[in-house]
């Protein structure tokens, strides 16, 4: 995830996401604690999801179950 920015968002479910172009990885980093890597996320996609006015929505609609994804990082 080196040089990925992280932008934080107003959700109640995830605090910040980023992006990677290089290897079209889509960083979430939950308010539980979680940070999930979800793969292969084309990047206008991404840049929906950023500008969405409820990213929560956006995710479950357009990310949750529609990409691979791993759990990078557990619990605080």
């Amino acid at each position: 995830m080196s040089g990925v920015t992280l932008h934080p968002v107003d959700s109640g479910m995830m605090s910040h996401i980023g992006y990677d172009p290089a290897s079209k990885t889509l960083t979430i980093l939950f308010n539980s604690g979680k940070r999930y890597d979800y793969d292969d996320v084309p990047q206008e996609v991404y840049e929906r999801f950023l500008a969405a006015s409820s990213q929560g929505s956006f995710f479950r609609n357009e990310i949750d179950e529609c990409y691979s994804y791993h759990q990078v990082k557990g619990r605080r």
